[in-house]
């Protein structure tokens, strides 16, 4: 028998953000707004991507890809968020339940190996302009592209696996925003061990990798700029680059306290901003530091409207 057929509990309840009824309209509007403003601004740029022929560069396709991967995360656990808030049924069965779980890694991981080929991208196209065109030709973009959506979509499915090896019986209560995999460990019954060795091997294995090579570029692409533009130039450029670092900053910050630090002393509060950060916050504020900061983009828009 499978661990979903042996299984005790077969929904669980979310908590949400808080069990307080004055808070729960107010913050249904904030985070309608917050959703709405998240999916316009990312199918925004994905649509003006695609409609102006002079951003179908590997910089733009890049972006526009990690702009679906932010809109994928953010849809995982705002709609049901949404639905917690107006409602007293905080119901969630276990199969959806471990589905919202494989929507978000999916998605986590897929920005994390994205954001990997971006700042290679910025490298050759700063450090080494004149071979730009030969080296970041369109095959070579799309094929880092479906790369990062590949090793994002295959992935997690690891973690799907081990839990269906697991069975819930101690308890049906999960206070969090959705259904976070380190808080289904703890209501199981089943031995985690292995579940949570996993995780953590692989979660430190992508992070480190990931942030590393990021890091690295970015600080070639910094040591070029300083070494090659003008003054007014090197601060305009400087500046953009801080903003994108911010960006890589928030995510990796939120999921390495998230998955990486040790479990002891977790505080459920902390957990639930973190949690808010990389899978609401970041989505939210992509759009703006990769796009509204960016010429090119803002004049592809205007045209767009016009």
């Amino acid at each position: 028998m499978t661990g979903i057929s042996k299984s005790i509990v077969m929904e669980f309840v979310l908590t949400g953000l808080t069990d307080r009824p004055e808070l729960q309209l107010p913050l249904f509007l904030v985070f309608f707004v917050v959703c709405l403003i998240t999916m316009v601004g990312n199918l925004g740029l994905i649509a003006v991507i695609w409609r102006d022929p002079h951003l179908h560069t590997p910089m733009y396709l890049f972006l526009g890809s990690l702009a679906f991967a932010d809109d994928w995360s953010s849809s995982s656990v705002t709609p049901k968020l949404l639905v917690n808030f107006l409602s007293e049924y905080h119901m969630i069965p276990l199969a959806e339940c471990i589905t919202q779980f494989y929507i978000f890694a999916s998605s986590a991981n897929t920005e994390c190996f994205l954001l990997v080929a971006m700042s290679y991208d910025r490298y050759v196209a700063i450090c080494n302009p004149l071979l730009y065109p030969v080296v970041m030709f369109s095959i070579l973009c799309t094929w880092l592209i479906s790369i990062s959506y590949a090793i994002g979509f295959l992935y997690p499915i690891i973690h799907v696996e081990l839990l269906f090896r697991l069975t819930f019986c101690r308890s049906n209560i999960i206070h969090h925003l959705s259904c976070e995999i380190l808080l289904l460990y703890t209501i199981s019954c089943t031995d985690t061990s292995i579940n949570a060795l996993v995780l953590f091997i692989f979660a430190t294995f992508i992070q480190a990798f990931t942030f590393m090579t990021i890091i690295v570029s970015y600080n070639r692409v910094l040591y070029a700029i300083l070494k090659k533009k003008p003054e007014k130039g090197r601060s305009k450029a400087f500046s953009t680059r801080c903003a994108y670092l911010l960006s890589v900053s928030l995510l990796y910050g939120t999921l390495f306290f998230m998955y990486v630090r040790p479990g002891s002393g977790r505080d459920k509060y902390q957990d639930k901003m973190y949690a808010l950060f990389y899978t609401i916050i970041i989505p939210l504020l992509n759009p703006f530091i990769y796009s509204l900061r960016n010429k090119e983009v803002l004049g592809a828009l205007r045209k767009a409207i016009k």
